[in-house]
């Protein structure tokens, strides 16, 4: 009894204390200036992280003879899945019971992210890798940005991030095609920009669905983390799915004999939880507002409604 009382306990001043610091956040002017450099930091660890995830991906599918882009998203929807959960069961995160309704809105997002976490491992999961995908890839947040203009949505970035982004985007675009395509695979000039496309079309998306439910009643609202908790169980249905019709079925894939090996299982969970990583850095940062997708004078609303 004692020890349920303390959990509860524990579990208010966690969402007491993450309610206090956000609303002190929005409230501070000053950080203001700060979030071309924030926005900055987040792009040079989700590149880094990236590189890595890579790299354990170069090493792990050619000894292991794994190249299961299906499978392998699937279980990293699945970690994710568990993920937001534990910590909502921890009280980091407010997360609300699936939704049929914020499900079929966040279908169309869904669909593309699946088919983008296919595309992209498989990529990655290939020698086709040293192609289109890397080139394309520094396109995305301009395209992004493209998207969230043409639907017209108040969270369109600022004239600093649009500015940051476009010099960003298209240094890195230019260093990468400077280096040169040893090897483009026929179907990359197909699925690397459709890649790119629906993974931005399925950004800007979740912004419109967030930015939809601003107009709601405080009580019928839904954060980023249910949004993206709605897309994540949705994407679990259509993988598993695709999984289920796929050449390279269940249980050709559980059945490969690298599951013997404690390293097979080393690199597989890093692979999954450095993907796991990156996805949720990319809602954090939506969430303390410093994506390229989120205007910083939207702030000054919710910090009044906070007081």
């Amino acid at each position: 009894m004692t020890a349920c009382l303390l959990g509860k306990s524990l579990g208010r001043w966690r969402r007491g204390w993450c309610a206090s610091a956000k609303k002190s956040l929005l409230s501070n002017h000053a950080l203001k200036p700060l979030v071309p450099t924030l926005f900055l930091l987040v792009l040079v660890i989700y590149g880094l992280g990236d590189k890595l995830r890579n790299f354990v991906l170069d090493i792990f599918v050619p000894q292991y003879h794994y190249p299961y882009a299906v499978a392998l998203s699937f279980a990293q929807v699945l970690i994710s899945i568990l993920f937001l959960n534990l910590l909502h069961v921890l009280g980091l995160v407010p997360l609300k019971p699936y939704s049929r309704s914020l499900g079929e809105r966040v279908l169309v997002p869904s669909i593309c992210s699946s088919t983008h976490a296919v595309l992209s491992m498989w990529a990655k999961a290939g020698s086709s890798y040293a192609g289109l995908f890397p080139l394309m890839l520094p396109l995305l947040p301009m395209v992004t940005m493209g998207f969230s203009f043409s639907q017209k949505l108040s969270s369109s970035p600022s004239m600093e991030i649009s500015v940051l982004m476009s010099i960003l985007s298209g240094t890195s675009f230019v260093i990468t095609a400077s280096q040169g395509l040893p090897s483009v695979d026929l179907l990359e000039y197909m699925y690397a920009p459709l890649d790119v496309i629906l993974h931005s079309l399925s950004l800007t998306w979740l912004a419109k669905v967030s930015e939809a439910e601003r107009h709601h009643s405080p009580d019928a609202q839904v954060s980023i983390f249910d949004i993206y908790y709605s897309q994540l169980v949705n994407q679990s249905w259509l993988l598993g799915l695709l999984w289920l019709l796929h050449p390279h079925s269940p249980w050709q894939v559980l059945t490969h004999s690298g599951w013997k090996s404690l390293l097979f299982h080393g690199y597989l969970h890093a692979i999954l939880l450095l993907g796991m990583a990156l996805n949720f850095l990319v809602v954090l940062s939506c969430r303390v507002k410093i994506t390229p997708f989120q205007n910083e004078d939207e702030t000054m609303p919710e910090a009044t409604e906070a007081k």
